[in-house]
C-alpha cells in the first residue's frame, strides 16, 4: 500500500509565547547591538588582520524542576541565567581564523568562539561590559589562530575542498520571546510523590525516580551584517526510569518521557502509572531473560528506535562540514546523487515541523544559531542521497547555509539535524511486517529474528583514525520464532555495523510511523533532535554482546520490602 505521513505541518509558534513589546522596547537587545556596533568599529582595524564579522548569541534561560523517588521528594529548584558567545572572524570570507587546522594536534586549537556567563538584570552597562570582554578576548584569539592556520595551510599538503570559509547570508530580522509556562508547584510535587511511590512494588529495582523538567529558552542572535533574531522556545519533559542489575552482573534499565510545550501535552497521571507498572513487568522478564550471542541476521527495528536507528546511520555522516574536514572519513561524500538506500524510502529534515500529529518535536526551531531560517531539506529522495546538512561554511557544491547551524553555550556551530523524519512510499501493517521477519529468518535458515522494540541511544565514530562505524545500545529486544514460539526477551545485546551496509539491508517499512525525541551530542554540544519513522525490516542486523559490571547486585533487599518478603 501506499504511505502517505500524517504530518502537520504547523508554523513554529510557541504556544506559550508571551505579548510582545517589540524589539525597539528591549534593554537587552538594545544593549547587546550597541556594545557590537562599538565593538565591530573599533576593532576592524585595529591589527593587520581585519576583522570582518562578529556575532553575538545571547541565550536568556528560565528553569523549574521537581524530582521524587519512592514516594519522597528529592530536588526542587528555579534557575534564570544567562549565557553570552562571542563569534569572532578576522581575514576574509575566502580564508579566516576558523579554517581547519589539519593534523590531530589541532583537536586542542580549534575553537574560534568565546562564551561567558552575564547578568540576568537588564542593566545595560553590565551587560555591554560583559560583551566587551569577551569580544576582546574573542578577537585576541582569533589573530592568534589565524597566524596559526596560516602556517599550518603553507606547510602541510593542499586541501581537496577549497571552498570559503563563510558563505554570504541575507541579514534576517524577528522577534518572537516565550515564557516559561506557569506550574501547580503543589500539585505536581503530589503526582511525582505518588508516581515514585509505585515503584516500591518492585523490589528488584535497586534505582527509581521521576522528574519533571520545564525551560524556556530566549536566543538573542545579532551580527555585524545586520541580522537582529529573538526567538523562544520552551521544552517541557516528564520521565522515569526504573534499574535493575542481574546476578551476572548486567545492568538493566527501562523508562520513559514524555515531552511537550505545555503541560497539556502529558498523559493523565492514570496513563504513567499504567505505564510504570507495564516497564516494571518488561524490566522483571529481563532480569530472567537469557543471554544471547553474537549474531547476524533478519531483524525488525520498532519505530520509535528506528528513528534512533537512522540518527547514528547518517545523522553526523550528513553533516556538511564532515565532508570539507580532511580528517573525517566522507562516508557519503562521492554518494550524491547515487542509492544509499532502498528506492522506497526518503528522508527530509524540517525543523519548522512543530509536531507530528499530536506529539511534540523537540528538535524545532525558527531560526539556527547563525541567524539563518530553516526549511524542509530533502536529504534522501527514494533511496537517492540528495543533499547535506550545511552551515555557513560552504562546502563544493554547496555555497549556501540551509539553516542547520546548531550549538549549545560555549561551543562553535556546526550544521546538526533538527526533525528527521522517514518516509517509507510502501508499506504494511506492522503484523505484516512480523509475518515478513518470519519468512526471511526461514528463507535464511536463521534460527530467530529479532524485533528491536525500544533504544536508549547510540553513538558513531566519523574520524578517519578510528573504526567508522556505529553502536546502538536496545533497552528491550524479543527473539521471534519461526516455529511459532512465543517470543522471548533476550539481554545483553549492542547493535554494531557501518553505515553503507546497513543502509543496504533495509527491504520493508510499517505504517506504524511514531516519535523519538531526545539530544544528540556533537563537538558543538548537546542539542535537542526529533526521529520520526515507521518501523523497519532488515534483512540483516550485526549484534555483539554488551559491556557488564563485575559488581553484584545488593546483598540486602531494599528497606522498605522487610515486611513484604524480602528480595525477589
Amino acid at each position: 500500500m501506499t504511505f502517505l505521513p500524517l504530518l502537520l505541518s504547523a508554523l513554529l509558534l510557541p504556544a506559550s509565547a508571551q505579548a510582545q513589546a517589540g524589539p525597539e522596547g528591549d534593554p537587552v537587545l538594545k544593549a547587546l547591538r550597541a556594545e557590537l556596533d562599538r565593538d565591530f568599529q573599533g576593532l576592524k582595524s585595529a591589527e593587520k588582520v581585519p576583522l570582518y564579522f562578529l556575532a553575538y548569541e545571547l541565550r536568556d534561560t528560565r528553569t523549574f524542576d521537581l524530582s521524587a523517588d519512592l514516594g519522597g521528594l528529592k530536588t526542587e529548584s528555579e534557575h534564570r541565567y544567562r549565557t553570552l558567545d562571542v563569534d569572532v572572524r578576522v581575514g576574509d570570507p575566502r580564508f579566516d581564523n576558523t579554517h581547519q587546522i589539519k593534523g590531530r594536534e589541532s583537536w586542542n586549537d580549534w575553537s574560534p568562539t568565546v562564551r561567558t556567563e552575564v547578568s540576568s538584570d537588564d542593566d545595560p552597562d553590565a551587560l555591554r561590559a560583559d560583551a566587551w570582554l569577551r569580544t576582546e578576548e574573542a578577537f585576541k584569539s582569533a589573530v592568534k589562530r589565524f597566524e596559526k592556520v596560516k602556517t599550518n595551510k603553507a606547510i602541510t599538503a593542499s586541501e581537496e575542498d577549497d571552498s570559503d570559509d563563510f558563505s554570504k547570508e541575507p541579514p534576517a530580522s524577528f522577534y518572537e520571546k516565550a515564557e516559561l509556562p506557569k506550574a501547580d508547584a503543589e500539585d505536581w510535587k503530589g503526582r511525582l510523590k505518588r508516581l515514585s511511590a509505585a515503584m516500591k512494588d518492585y523490589p528488584f529495582v535497586y534505582d527509581s525516580g521521576i522528574s519533571l523538567s520545564a525551560r524556556a529558552e530566549n536566543r538573542y542572535i545579532l551580527n555585524s551584517e545586520g541580522t537582529s533574531v529573538v526567538t523562544g522556545n520552551v521544552y517541557l519533559r516528564l520521565s522515569y526510569h526504573l534499574s535493575s542489575r542481574t546476578e551476572d552482573g548486567l545492568d538493566l534499565e527501562r523508562y520513559e518521557s514524555y515531552d511537550g510545550e505545555v503541560y497539556a501535552d502529558f498523559p493523565s497521571e492514570e496513563k504513567i502509572l499504567a505505564d510504570i507498572r507495564k516497564s516494571a513487568a518488561e524490566l522483571e522478564a529481563l532480569r530472567k531473560a537469557p543471554l544471547t550471542e553474537p549474531y547476524i541476521g533478519p531483524a525488525i527495528i520498532k519505530n520509535r528506535a528506528a528513528g534512533v536507528y537512522f540518527h547514528e546511520i547518517m545523522g553526523h555522516r550528513f553533516e556538511g562540514h564532515r565532508q570539507k574536514m580532511e580528517d573525517e572519513g566522507q562516508t557519503f561524500k562521492k554518494m550524491l546523487g547515487k542509492p544509499v538506500t532502498a528506492s522506497f524510502i526518503s528522508v527530509y529534515d524540517d525543523p519548522t515541523l512543530k509536531r507530528q500529529g499530536k506529539t511534540f518535536l523537540r528538535g524545532a526551531y525558527r531560526y539556527d544559531d547563525e541567524g539563518v531560517a530553516p526549511s524542509r531539506l530533502t536529504l534522501i529522495e527514494d533511496g537517492v542521497l540528495r543533499n547535506f546538512l550545511m552551515s555557513r561554511m560552504p562546502i563544493k557544491g554547496f555555497p549556501n547555509s540551509n539553516g542547520h547551524a546548531r550549538r549549545s553555550a560555549g561551543n562553535d556551530v556546526v550544521p546538526r539535524m533538527g526533525n528527521t523524519v522517514v518516509v517509507a512510499s510502501v508499506t504494511v501493517p506492522y503484523d505484516q511486517l512480523r509475518v515478513q521477519l518470519i519468512e526471511e529468518v526461514k528463507r535464511q535458515n536463521k534460527p530467530y529474528g529479532l524485533v528491536f522494540e525500544d533504544i536508549s541511544g547510540g553513538f558513531t565514530m566519523t574520524n578517519r583514525y578510528m573504526p567508522q562505524s556505529f553502536k546502538v545500545i536496545p533497552l528491550l529486544v524479543y527473539r521471534v520464532y519461526p516455529d511459532g514460539r512465543p517470543d522471548e526477551p533476550v539481554r545483553g545485546v549492542d547493535i554494531v555495523g557501518t553505515p553503507l551496509t546497513s543502509f543496504t539491508k533495509i527491504i520493508a517499512a510499517a505504517d506504524d510511523v511514531d516519535v523519538f525525541n531526545g539530544s544528540c551530542g556533537a563537538e558543538s554540544g548537546w542539542v535537542p533532535v526529533s526521529g520520526v519513522a515507521p518501523s523497519i525490516l532488515f534483512s540483516e542486523l550485526e549484534v555483539e554482546k554488551k559491556e557488564k559490571s563485575s559488581e553484584k547486585p545488593p546483598l540486602l533487599p531494599p528497606p522498605y520490602q522487610d515486611d513484604k518478603g524480602g528480595r525477589k
